[in-house]
């Protein structure tokens, strides 16, 4: 079995590659740039807007994991080209190639897709997969944390100094990424009955996810310290988004787009939506994940 694999130098990408490394399974990765060899790891250089090196990293291979996607951008407009253009271009080479296993990673913000351009943009690529005539399971994860994250590094670092501004109250649902990674790996050849033209919603198994302040709880329990986590009101939320948008410029975390997102109140993985226990269930819970989590970046010199 050879894997198709987009975003593979990405966090969650990078977490596949590691996984399938330790399964021994050959993965055909698309890449930007010219990569450094590595055992098992077929680089394929192009990009989800190159038709030829979308071809050829799906030519021989048993099935497509497609994890590349647009979070964060300046420029709205990228959403569209990334996360919808670019699964129709990935879908179009599956075909061409005749891999018809395809699995595809979206996001919890596609429940809610007039939160966000980001979430809209996930949705109508949602769309366009289940209308594929491909063999498909849509993975809509919730929060993905562990080693090489950036977007929670920001959590950490601020409770470290005992301080976590928080959303309006709310609760969300967390997963950790070598967990993400393995349901991923699982899903190309689980049982067809179980999981072929399924949509699931993972999380770390915490029925009713976590509520703003016991994450930002456990995240201080992670870093050894306990942190004051205030809720903010969206209108202050927005202002910092302007003024990262200001001092960071393109690089800025907090985005506008993001606030409308961060303040909905549920994001918590849906029972309804579980994978079945007989495919998969998450081995890291979440309290466990942050405690490893922060001895990463601490090792990495982030902390």
């Amino acid at each position: 079995m050879t894997i198709a694999l987009t975003g593979a130098t990405g966090f969650v990408g990078q977490a596949v590659l590691d996984a399938a490394g330790r399964e021994g399974i050959p993965v055909r990765a698309l890449t930007r740039r010219e990569q450094a060899p590595r055992e098992g790891i077929d680089w394929v250089e192009g990009s989800l807007s190159d038709p030829a090196s979308l071809a050829a990293l799906c030519q021989g291979s048993d099935a497509v994991i497609h994890v590349a996607g647009l979070t964060n951008t300046p420029d709205p407009a990228q959403f569209e080209l990334a996360n919808v253009a670019g699964t129709e271009s990935l879908i179009a080479a599956a075909k061409q190639t005749k891999t018809r296993r395809f699995i595809f990673v979206s996001s919890l913000s596609a429940r809610e897709p007039q939160l966000s351009l980001y979430g809209a943009s996930k949705a109508r690529a949602e769309t366009i997969v289940e209308a594929s005539g491909l063999d498909w399971t849509i993975v809509r994860p919730p929060g993905v944390y562990g080693p090489r994250d950036v977007d929670y590094l920001e959590m950490f670092r601020s409770a470290k100094y005992g301080f976590v501004p928080l959303p309006p109250r709310g609760a969300s649902s967390i997963i950790h990424v070598d967990d993400l990674a393995r349901l991923l790996l699982t899903l190309v050849d689980a049982q067809p009955a179980l999981v072929r033209r399924q949509m699931f919603e993972p999380d770390d198994g915490r029925e009713g996810g976590w509520s703003h302040k016991e994450l930002a709880g456990a995240i201080g329990a992670a870093v050894g310290r306990r942190v004051f986590a205030p809720h903010l009101p969206k209108s202050l939320m927005t202002f910092g988004a302007h003024l990262d948008a200001l001092l960071r410029k393109d690089k800025a975390r907090l985005t506008v787009d993001r606030v409308d997102y961060m303040v909905h109140p549920n994001w918590v993985a849906r029972s309804a939506k579980r994978v079945p226990p007989a495919v998969w269930t998450p081995r890291v819970a979440g309290e466990e994940g942050l405690a490893r989590t922060a001895e990463w970046y601490r090792a990495e010199g982030l902390l």
